[in-house]
Parts: structure tokens; C-alpha cells; sequence
């Protein structure tokens, strides 16, 4: 198990580095810095709040806050989502265009580590296949305790449960992932289930949708139709009952697994599509 506490001295030469753990209000960033906390008392815990978060993200963060001793920083970006949004003419962020990590996530991580050296702790699991953040300033060298450790996802929630955490709030109405939330990233399924458990949010959403066709921009945050089209009653059926179908057919699929598929780490709740995600927001 590496020393992470004494690790500076093996990547920095001159000067001792800060610690510091991003948040994103997900259950892995949130189980890694319980899994640190002990581990690395001086660890500086951060979270990038984009003022268009879940109210359940802000209550989770509160209570991991209580569990650490420690208080969380906001490293809440001087300029808000709406002025990026003016500055970039109207464009609504996307998979091709995310301009909302870069400005919103990224450039306040980076303005609040500075120029000292840094390790930045970094909740990517054993059994993921996607790469962490990389930062382009040299100070910066991110680690990866979970990798390193061998925890995979049954590891991650153990760590929650026993902690008293739990999962964050927002799972338990079937929202899979953190960050804003009109997140371009999020399933159809999600957005009805928004709809149904935040009425208030969906219309804003939708607002911005409506907006960005003053700017002579035709977008839609699920790419292929219109949040006024997805709320239609029988729509919102359909979307229900093809999540079903997909969810029945992955349970039938799933008693087809080896033992030894089925204890290396699937879980009920499948969450590969996030892996394409905004990694900065979702772990």
C-alpha cells in the first residue's frame, strides 16, 4: 500500500506538495476521500460548484463534510455558467463542444492549485477503463489510489455504507452521475425522472433549450429531440417502457455470467455509459 503521505519527496525534489482531492458529489470521489481521510491528514478537499447542481449533491457534500472533520472548499468559478454561455454566443455545451468542464471545472481547479506542487488524488476505479485528469502544468501529478489498490465498485459502496454516507441521495430516484443538472450526458430516462422529481429544474433546462434558438442554434440537450418533445405524456411512456425492456434484458443477460464474471465487479446497476462522461464531474 503506497505512503501517500510521504510520497512528495519520490515526485517532487525541492518542495514539499499539497494534497488536494477533487469532489464532485459522486459516490467514488466521495469514497475516496473517505478512504484517505486517515491516510493523508493534511488532504485539502475541493469541489467545483457550478451553481447548477442537484439540491441532493449540495446535502451529500454536507454530510461527507461532517464524516471527513474537515471542511470542503468551493472553488466556485468567478464567472457563472450564464456568462460563459453569453461569451460562446449562445451555444449550449456538449459531448463535441464542453466548454462547460474547461471553464466551470477545469480553469478554477487550476486557479485555485496554482503554481506549487501538487498531488491530486484522483477516484478512478479498478475496474474502469478510462483515464483521469491530466493536467498540462507540470506541477500537478495525479495518483490513483483506487487503481493502485485493486477497489472496484462493490469496494466503493462498502466504503459508503460503513461509513455511515451511504450512496448520494439523487441514485434513489435513478439519476446515475453528479454535475449539472441539465447535463448533456444524462440518459432520456433521466430527464423524465427529473421531470417527475424536479419540476422546477426541468423548466429551466428547457428554458435554455428555447433560448439558444434566439442565437440562430437548432440544440437539443438530448441531442435528438426537444425537452418540450420528451415531456409529452405518451413520449415519457415510451422512454419508461424502453428503459424496462433494456433493464429486463440486461437482468436475463446477466444470469447467463460465469460466477467468476459475476464477482469480478457487475452490479445491478450498470453504469458503463458514463465512462464517455465529463470525468471531472461525475466520479
Amino acid at each position: 500500500m503506497t505512503d501517500y503521505a510521504n510520497l512528495g519527496h519520490e515526485l517532487f525534489e525541492s518542495q514539499k506538495p499539497r494534497h488536494v482531492l477533487s469532489l464532485s458529489g459522486g459516490k467514488d470521489s466521495a469514497a475516496l476521500a473517505i478512504y484517505m481521510r486517515d491516510r493523508v491528514p493534511e488532504m485539502e478537499y475541493i469541489f467545483h460548484d457550478t451553481d447548477k447542481e442537484l439540491p441532493e449533491t449540495y446535502d451529500f457534500l454536507a454530510r461527507l463534510e461532517a464524516i471527513l472533520g474537515k471542511p470542503i472548499v468551493k472553488t466556485s468559478p468567478t464567472d457563472t455558467f450564464d456568462h460563459w454561455l453569453s461569451v460562446y454566443g449562445g451555444m449550449l455545451p456538449s459531448n463535441h463542444r464542453r466548454w462547460c468542464t474547461r471553464m466551470l471545472k477545469l480553469k478554477p481547479f487550476e486557479n485555485y492549485i496554482g503554481d506549487g506542487p501538487v498531488i491530486n488524488y484522483v477516484g478512478l476505479r479498478a475496474d474502469e477503463n478510462r483515464t483521469g485528469y491530466i493536467s498540462t502544468k507540470p506541477n500537478i501529478k495525479a495518483v490513483y489510489p483506487f487503481q493502485e489498490d485493486g477497489l472496484v465498485r462493490a469496494d466503493i459502496i462498502r466504503i459508503l455504507e460503513e461509513s455511515s454516507l451511504g450512496l448520494p441521495p439523487y441514485m434513489a430516484w435513478g439519476r446515475s452521475r453528479s454535475g449539472c443538472y441539465f447535463c448533456f450526458y444524462q440518459q432520456k430516462i433521466e430527464w423524465v425522472r427529473l421531470k417527475e422529481r424536479h419540476p422546477d429544474l426541468f423548466e429551466r433546462a428547457k428554458e435554455y433549450e428555447e433560448r439558444s434558438l434566439g442565437f440562430g442554434e437548432q440544440f437539443y440537450w438530448c441531442r435528438s429531440e426537444s425537452l418540450a418533445e420528451l415531456e409529452r405524456p405518451e413520449r415519457v411512456e415510451e422512454i419508461k417502457r424502453n428503459w424496462e425492456a433494456s433493464e429486463a434484458k440486461k437482468r436475463a443477460s446477466r444470469k447467463n455470467l460465469a460466477l467468476v464474471e459475476t464477482l469480478g465487479g457487475l452490479e445491478a446497476e450498470d453504469d458503463s455509459h458514463l465512462r464517455d462522461g465529463c470525468l471531472v464531474c461525475s466520479l
